[in-house]
């Protein structure tokens, strides 16, 4: 008979038995037969106790079996490996004052992309990638494989992410910064690094053989076709600074360090680090040139508050008379100016709320400069003021961006506007 059964039968038959000795004692207490009865109750009283005993026991065993089986289930699927999948889908409204037509519509609603992201480890070796797709083109973000050497060392192959500066992002608002829009902020690059995270340390090294494209002869539908700005050709005299370039030219055979010191006094949280590449650039046949640059970061946070503050200065030395750098992405070419400096600061408060949905509000302001451009007389400039708002599986960013000679914006790197643009941006997100 199963324990829990024997659990519920033999009280019942206990009860049973006291109240039957309890009115025989009553009727006749001074009795033989009843004392004989008495004494046989009681052994069999002492029987059901001793059975009671043991189907304790055996329910306690059971129990004891079940919970180590529901142990081994639960640490067999801590140790078992898998990719899971997740990705977003987002729009996005827009008012711009450099948008006539825009303006007297009010605005315009539009959809923004879908991703998805594969992100897991199977025997040792991790895997993670996302691609995006748009209304206008789809790209590739990031994939590669991995393998973690240690607790603080890992290792990437594949198209990964290139280190640089405040990381992951030099940024708080749905913008990025103007760096993203160089090559210095959330830039993919095919090759490899070497990762190591500690309390106290952040080193990365990485060898890039070149962009997320392929290169100059790369396989593509077109060079403009990208998640993150690539070098796609040199800017020739005469050419205009959004045609499609007469002279390709990529980045080739970079290697990029970034080492970062980190700090803790109590509850803050200070780190400071530099950042160097050199690279090669080639035309497909051969090399047209090389391009260096330097970077200096710091990132400080104190309870609810962050700041970031950072430096760059890169310089393309190229053999060939040009008026700039051509880069493309988002389905469209652009040019920069072969050496500039680039200056941010970013400061952001994080509040927490509870309201309905609504779990955290981070507001923030994140400017950047982009000056001394080589062969050009306009700076660069982009304020963004914001709010992101997290609710459940949906972030909204709220942006009023104000910028000069900057894409996304009315503007290029090489332009030499000197009036200023307004943008109203919001865009939200079904994260999943």
């Amino acid at each position: 008979m199963p324990a829990n059964t024997v659990l519920k039968v033999i009280p019942i038959a206990i009860a049973c038995g006291l109240m039957s000795t309890s009115v025989a004692a009553q009727q006749n207490p001074a009795s033989d037969r009843e004392e004989q009865r008495l004494q046989s109750l009681e052994q069999r009283l002492s029987e059901l106790e001793e059975e009671l005993a043991i189907a304790r026991r055996d329910l306690r065993e059971t129990q004891r079996e079940n919970e180590e089986v529901a142990e081994t289930v639960t640490a067999r699927d801590d140790d078992s490996n898998g990719i899971q999948f997740g990705g977003a889908v987002r729009f996005q409204y827009v008012l711009a004052d450099y948008d006539e037509g825009q303006k007297n519509r009010g605005g315009d609603m539009q959809f923004d992309l879908f991703r998805l992201n594969f992100d897991g480890e199977m025997n040792g070796a991790i895997l993670s990638a996302e691609y995006r797709w748009f209304e206008y083109m789809d790209a590739l973000r990031h994939a590669y494989f991995g393998y973690n050497f240690t607790d603080e060392w890992q290792g990437q192959v594949g198209v990964v992410i290139q280190p640089w500066g405040v990381m992951p992002y030099n940024s708080h608002s749905y913008f990025f910064s103007s760096n993203f829009y160089i090559g210095f902020e959330d830039n993919p690059g095919t090759g490899i690094k070497f990762t190591k995270r500690s309390d106290d340390w952040d080193l990365d090294f990485a060898l890039i053989l070149n962009d997320d494209l392929g290169g100059s002869t790369g396989d593509v539908r077109s060079r403009a076709d990208s998640y993150n700005y690539n070098v796609s050709g040199i800017r020739l005299p005469g050419e205009d600074i959004y045609a499609e370039p007469e002279r390709t030219a990529s980045e080739n055979n970079t290697f990029i360090t970034r080492i970062a010191r980190k700090f803790s006094f109590g509850d803050d949280e200070l780190e400071i680090g530099v950042s160097g590449q050199y690279g090669d650039i080639d035309d497909g046949l051969d090399s047209v040139g090389s391009k260096q640059a330097l970077g200096l970061h710091a990132a400080y946070s104190t309870g609810r508050w962050e700041f970031h503050g950072q430096w760059t200065h890169y310089d393309y030395d190229l053999d060939i008379e040009n008026e700039g750098v051509v880069v493309g992405a988002y389905a469209y070419f652009d040019t920069i100016p072969t050496r500039s400096n680039l200056y941010t600061a970013n400061v952001a408060y994080n509040y927490p709320v509870d309201f309905g949905p609504v779990e955290s509000l981070q507001f923030y302001n994140n400017t950047s400069l982009i000056t001394d451009k080589r062969g050009y007389q306009e700076d660069t400039v982009m304020n963004v003021a914001g709010m992101a708002v997290a609710a459940g599986g949906i972030y909204t960013y709220f942006d009023l961006v104000s910028a000069k000679n900057q894409p996304f914006a009315n503007g290029s790197i090489a332009g030499e506007d000197t009036g200023w643009n307004t943008r109203f941006n919001i865009n939200f997100g079904y994260y999943f």
